[in-house]
């Protein structure tokens, strides 16, 4: 079992940034793909983008492409996303999750592991 507990999250203005962090434990890091989600309120889960093992490759979503950024560090146990020029439409529960399947995907469904979600809140 893996336990993935985010942090980061707050309130910051328009234009500003953020860096989440979500620490795992009970596995093996490197045996998993990890992804940041993020759900606002009356809205569907939403993909934001997606590391895989050794974080050679990531994907995004269009609407952070260029913005947003996903990192991690075997060595802590963490992956980061770091955000940049922030929207108030990126305000949200951000999420981080992780495949056991070591895949690059965007589907929720592929992920097995859930944190408890951090706070986005970006005024305008």
């Amino acid at each position: 079992q893996v336990q993935l507990v985010e942090s980061g999250g707050g309130l910051v203005q328009a234009g500003g940034s953020l860096r989440l962090s979500c620490l795992a434990s009970g596995g093996t890091f490197s045996t998993y793909s990890m992804a940041w989600f993020r759900q606002a309120p009356g809205k569907e889960r939403e993909f934001v983008g997606v590391v895989s093992r050794f974080g050679g490759s990531t994907k995004y979503s269009d609407s952070v492409k260029g913005r947003f950024t996903i990192s991690r560090d075997n060595a802590k146990n963490t992956v980061y996303l770091q955000m940049n020029s922030l929207k108030a439409e990126d305000t949200a529960v951000y999420y981080c999750a992780a495949d056991s399947y070591g895949t690059i995907r965007s589907l929720a469904a592929a992920f097995d592991y859930w944190g408890q979600g951090t706070q986005v809140t970006v005024s305008s």
